[in-house]
């Protein structure tokens, strides 16, 4: 089983409804939800004509290798409707593998660690919340987040909101 953190967000229509939905979808397909930070609402990156987000991070465990996980995690998105129309642009569920144990893959389907992670207070903050151990180049993700400028943008949304139960 490898360890592996999941970014999840959502925009449009019942967006907590959403993100829940995309974690039990999930756990029927050979993922083990481990730890979910809280949700934090944060301004939109890149596409700025659209509404907040809800964002969390998941830990999971899966035995799936990267490239199965990623098919399943489409799949996912697309039975919750997601479509993909403007790039950055609203949508009903987004799901990233930011990191896969220690894993490092660089193609044109699949990044990991997430390109664009370290860059992004509405990943790094929850991400912390679950594993404040994660370090990039000897820094901690607490001294990483204190030197992004977005990070004012990220505010807590809830806490406790997905009960983790061992079946």
């Amino acid at each position: 089983m490898t360890d592996v953190f999941l970014s999840i967000g959502s925009n449009i229509g019942d967006r907590e409804k959403y993100l829940k939905s995309a974690l039990i979808k999930l756990a029927e397909n050979s993922v083990t939800i481990e730890k979910v930070s809280p949700i934090y609402e944060t301004e939109p990156v890149g596409y700025k004509n659209q509404d907040k987000f809800l964002n969390a991070v998941a830990k999971i465990k899966t035995e799936l290798n990267p490239y199965e996980l990623l098919k399943i995690i489409n799949t996912v998105e697309k039975e919750l409707g997601r479509e993909r129309v403007i790039r950055w642009g609203p949508r009903t569920i987004d799901i990233d593998i930011l990191l896969y144990g220690n894993v490092a893959i660089n193609d044109y389907d699949l990044k990991i660690p997430h390109e664009r992670m370290w860059e992004r207070a509405f990943v790094l903050i929850p991400l912390n919340d679950i594993a404040p151990d994660i370090t990039k180049d000897g820094k901690k993700l607490s001294r990483i987040i204190e030197m992004l400028t977005d990070r004012e943008g990220v505010k807590l949304y809830k806490r406790d909101w997905y009960k983790v139960v061992d079946v």
